[in-house]
């Protein structure tokens, strides 16, 4: 497994994430803590879950715990006000049964908290990191404006989570590099665009260009698992037949 650094932060996470927010849609609870074995076998060492998905926190909190020293946690919250953060932090770390979480991200689509703003909620992130019950602050959002804002914040975002796969524009291609330069991580949400996507070598080799783009792949079974962790020690070659291909995939879709 190759790792990254993931933007200023000084995680050191491998460029496959696991994408825990689904772990609730697998009926046996038992093959979600196989699925999180798999992963961490396979040197995936940055887990991503949500607590507007409280199941997928607790199994995932479950599966971790032989691993929770090798391996880093992000989550994330929908609140718009501080005792709304607080709850949910507290709450994920409860679900999750852990002391701290390594990423906390705050979800947002109509605007960018910024430091010493009225909601007062990235001041609240920064002493929450100082009181070291998160490490890392960063934000998810599918909204292009609020990304590029992300991008040109002075207010410590440490992270950008954005839909990126195949079938999107160049714009999100420019906004990766971007993020590089400015050397704010980025996790690629959505890498097979929510389903449409079905060849994994094809999604994953594209994303493998990318050298500063983790993606945070919503694996649903042991075979897709396998699949993710072959490939990405053995990324397709991206040569005249693959960029074909990918071309015929986006041309059917768009």
């Amino acid at each position: 497994m190759e790792y990254i650094a993931l933007g200023k932060s000084n995680l050191l996470v491998s460029r496959t994430a696991f994408g825990a927010m689904t772990l609730d849609k697998i009926p046996d609870a038992a093959e979600s803590d196989r699925l999180i074995s798999l992963a961490y076998e396979g040197g995936v060492n940055f887990y991503d879950t949500a607590r507007s998905s409280p199941e997928s926190e607790r199994r995932l909190g479950r599966a971790i715990k032989p691993y929770r020293k090798d391996i880093f946690v992000a989550t994330k919250t929908t609140a718009r006000t501080i005792p709304g953060l607080k709850a949910d932090l507290y709450e994920s770390l409860a679900a999750l049964d852990l002391d701290y979480i390594d990423l906390f991200q705050v979800e947002r689509e109509d605007m960018l908290p910024e430091k010493g703003g009225e909601d007062g909620l990235v001041d609240e992130l920064i002493d929450l990191r100082r009181e070291g019950l998160i490490n890392h602050f960063g934000i998810v959002t599918e909204s292009a404006e609020i990304a590029q804002r992300v991008v040109r914040s002075q207010s410590g975002w440490e992270t950008l989570q954005f839909p990126f796969n195949m079938l999107c524009d160049e714009t999100v291609e420019q906004l990766s590099v971007q993020c590089a330069k400015n050397e704010i991580g980025f996790i690629a949400m959505r890498p097979l665009c929510g389903g449409l996507l079905t060849n994994i070598p094809l999604a994953l080799g594209y994303l493998h260009q990318f050298e500063n783009v983790v993606p945070a792949w919503g694996v649903r079974n042991s075979e897709e698992m396998q699949q993710i962790l072959y490939f990405t020690a053995n990324p397709p070659i991206i040569d005249e037949q693959f960029k074909e291909e990918a071309e015929k995939v986006r041309a059917f879709f768009n």
